[in-house]
């Protein structure tokens, strides 16, 4: 499952990777199996260890896919702002033709399934830590008894290490500067917020946006 990524669209540096699946952590996980692949759709968070890239998750124990995802390499990938471009926004709109900007990144790795109960918890504690945040009035797991036994059991927790990471920021770094600003300007000024984060996301990674 190898992505396209042209030369100008390619993305090696850890912080933008970091980003992109901090702030997009909703991923698509697929594990190649007969007669079909196996497809979750599953928050997933960054564990780095220095230049080692992890990512923990968990299924629903229900769901097959961590029953068969120890038997190929697994593609965990992150969507990040996308948004349709126009060739008027360029310098010359004669020359040009429509298209689409985006970020994604691929996480590719083993899936390693957590067994214990012990480990269940711990990636439950953060997901939620990381998505409540920390307001006086978060949810917090605190269940207790058979109640959190059960919530526990229900689920299977995995970690994925990264044995290869694709990441591919298509922001318009084949136009000039000046088209560039022009596209920015365009998706900032826009009524649908995604174009808006796709605006954002160019200013913030291409050299002058």
């Amino acid at each position: 499952m190898a992505l396209y990524v042209p030369r100008a669209f390619s993305v090696d540096d850890p912080a933008a990777i970091d980003a992109l699946i901090d702030e997009h952590p909703f991923a698509t996980l697929m594990t190649p199996a007969l007669p079909e692949p196996f497809i979750s759709h599953v928050p997933l968070l960054r564990d780095r260890d220095g230049a080692k890239l992890a990512l923990l998750g968990h299924f629903a124990r229900a769901n097959p896919h961590w029953e068969h995802a120890a038997q190929a390499t697994s593609t965990a990938i992150f969507h990040g702002p996308h948004a349709y471009v126009s060739p008027t926004w360029y310098e010359s709109p004669p020359s040009a033709v429509p298209t689409w900007n985006f970020a994604t990144v691929h996480v590719h790795g083993r899936l390693e399934v957590l067994p214990s109960p012990a480990d269940a918890e711990c990636v439950l504690h953060a997901l939620v830590e990381r998505f409540e945040g920390h307001a006086p009035d978060a949810w917090r797991f605190s269940l207790q008894g058979r109640a959190r036994d059960a919530m526990v059991s229900n689920i299977v927790a995995f970690r994925i290490v990264a044995e290869r990471v694709s990441a591919k920021f298509k922001l318009s770094q084949n136009r000039t500067p000046t088209d560039r600003r022009r596209v920015v300007d365009a998706l900032v000024g826009s009524d649908h917020a995604e174009s808006r984060a796709a605006g954002d996301w160019m200013r913030r990674f291409t050299s002058d946006g």
